[in-house]
């Protein structure tokens, strides 16, 4: 009988292969997860049992210190009942919005791309969008278009080896980079500097949201909530976030990430993605407030001075990367912008930041609707790591 092993240890019967996907790529295994292989193949290696993962505050202290926050993992967060409920009260409250806006960008994609695009999500929070995508093209141009993911580390570039795999079975231009959101643009800027290397590529990324208003490829350039931020790995397909560093990822390895077998039972990767398919629509507008010309990363250079902060890696913006912050940083706070403080698209934000005893700030912002700040741990910190 054809078993695969948990993190856990457990055995995973035969009959969940078709939800537990081992994807397989010429040249070997890729990355276990529970996305089935017609919804994306993950140019990941399988690091599962390789790497320890580090608590939240000694991994902080060590980002801090110079060490690159991709040669560790974090502990995954594992959300209390309440925060739970503030998960599924945002899913029930924003699957329209959401849809909508993947509705819109996926419309741009075809009329920007053509028929025959190959979605490529930047791991692991551009996956599920990846696959929101792919799904609602299907729906509308009934178009199946190949959607895989790969890794790009800020500070590390993009995967070389999985950008060759690509490039092998498709035309440069075919390709189409993915994504949740945009905060500053931290990961845009990496992914610009980085694709010039390759010929005929296209460094457009497609979000859902742009906040900080440096793409057209996007349905809103509102900073609105997409549920799959709220949470990790149980939404994203059981996997880490990617990992790199040379004892464990070889010269010609994919980036890795783990695949996190024993959270099967809290897995909510497909229950995100079919609840805010349940939306799709034919027709689609827009709905973006009126930002004018105002970048995001302008705001965050004030918000640097504002509050005293040297290095603006330290300044998360956005409801996407100021979630993170607390869901795997250490905060120092989180800044709401008052035209939201009541809003319930904040409130899985309010609800972390209680458990945390993160303290909140009311501050006026342009283009976020929050915005969260790290800590730092120490007088000097080797910038350019965070």
């Amino acid at each position: 009988m054809y078993v695969i092993w948990s993190l856990a240890g457990k055995i995973i019967d035969f009959k969940l292969l078709n939800s537990i996907v081992d994807s397989e790529v010429e040249g070997g295994k890729t990355l276990r997860s529970s996305y089935k292989k017609d919804d994306v193949i993950l140019l990941l290696k399988d690091i599962t049992g390789l790497v320890e993962p580090q608590p939240t505050k000694e991994r902080e202290r060590l980002i801090q210190s110079g060490k690159h926050y991709s040669e560790m993992l974090p502990i995954e967060y594992v959300p209390t009942e309440k925060y739970m409920e503030t998960y599924y009260e945002a899913l029930k409250v924003y699957s329209e919005p959401v849809a909508r806006a993947v509705g819109v960008v996926a419309d741009k994609i075809v009329n920007a791309k053509g028929k025959d695009v190959v979605l490529v999500s930047l791991a692991r929070a551009g996956i599920p969008i990846g696959i929101l995508i792919k799904r609602y093209i299907k729906f509308k141009y009934d178009i199946d278009v190949p959607h895989y993911s790969i890794s790009i580390i800020r500070g590390r570039g993009i995967d070389d080896n999985a950008m060759k795999y690509l490039l092998e079975r498709y035309e440069a231009k075919q390709l189409l980079f993915v994504d949740g959101w945009i905060g500053k643009g931290a990961i845009l800027n990496e992914l610009k500097k980085d694709i010039v290397q390759y010929d005929g590529v296209s460094d457009d990324i497609a979000v859902i949201a742009d906040p900080a208003n440096v793409t057209e490829l996007c349905g809103t350039h509102d900073d609105i909530l997409i549920p799959s931020s709220c949470l990790n790995s149980t939404v994203s397909g059981l996997i880490s976030r990617t990992f790199l560093r040379s004892d464990i990822i070889g010269e010609n390895d994919f980036h890795g990430a783990v695949y996190y077998g024993d959270l099967k039972n809290a897995d909510l990767s497909y229950q995100f993605i079919e609840t805010i398919e349940s939306y799709f629509v034919i027709d689609n507008k827009e709905k973006t407030e009126n930002k004018g010309n105002i970048k995001g990363i302008d705001e965050v250079r004030k918000i640097a001075v504002k509050f005293g902060v040297d290095d603006i890696n330290f300044i998360k913006p956005g409801i996407g990367e100021a979630t993170r912050v607390l869901l795997r940083r250490v905060p120092w706070k989180v800044l709401i912008n008052e035209k939201y403080k009541d809003s319930k698209e904040l409130s899985h934000l309010i609800r972390l930041a209680d458990e945390k005893n993160v303290p909140i700030e009311y501050y006026p912002m342009k283009n976020y609707k929050c915005c969260g700040i790290i800590k730092q741990l120490f007088d000097t910190v080797v910038f350019g790591k965070i």
